[in-house]
């Protein structure tokens, strides 16, 4: 008796074809060994100031951002290191903004914002997390917008979050800078 017949093996082999080809799509696996550098630098916004003579407005420098809220992050399901800080900038728009961000590539991974603390975090995002962008590199610097009139103040962190899998990459607590 011959186990491997034609009629067996074709099928079984697009059977597997299949399955492999779903497996590489939904785990991604070369992006164990690649990386994405992202390189942005600050937003700054001109701020207009009062005009010199009537009928012509005039620009000065850039306002600088004000601070609002700082951390480093600690790591959860994959090595990740770095600072996370909230600005308001001039023009009173909000970002959260990487700086030596440090962790792996994978699959279908976002940033958020949540009311958890980072170490909370690692067991899920929580009530009211805001999702503010896919992580646009995993080494870097990187700015998102914070959608506006969005109170930043009831956010206790910043979550690098693999919503494919469920899983926390690593999260940074917002702790308030003084003054603020």
């Amino acid at each position: 008796m011959k186990l491997l017949t034609r009629r067996t093996l074709v099928p079984a082999s697009l059977v597997l074809a299949v399955v492999a080809a779903f497996g590489l799509y939904f785990f991604q696996p070369w992006k164990l060994f690649t990386n994405t550098t992202v390189d942005e630098s600050l937003p700054t916004v001109p701020s207009i100031a009062a005009p010199e003579q009537p009928g012509t407005a005039s620009q000065s420098p850039a306002a600088a951002p004000e601070e609002l809220a700082r951390g480093s992050f600690i790591s959860h399901g994959h090595p990740t290191s770095g600072t996370a800080r909230t600005f308001r900038l001039a023009d009173g728009g909000q970002i959260l903004r990487f700086e030596d961000l440090k962790t792996d590539e994978g699959p279908d991974v976002r940033v958020y914002l949540s009311m958890r603390s980072a170490q909370e975090a690692e067991d899920g995002l929580g009530v009211g997390a805001i999702q503010l962008a896919h992580l646009k590199g995993n080494l870097g610097n990187q700015n998102y917008v914070v959608p506006v009139g969005t109170d930043l103040s009831g956010f206790k962190s910043a979550v690098i979050w693999c919503k494919r899998f469920s899983v926390s990459f690593g999260a940074a607590d917002l702790v308030p800078v003084q003054g603020q």
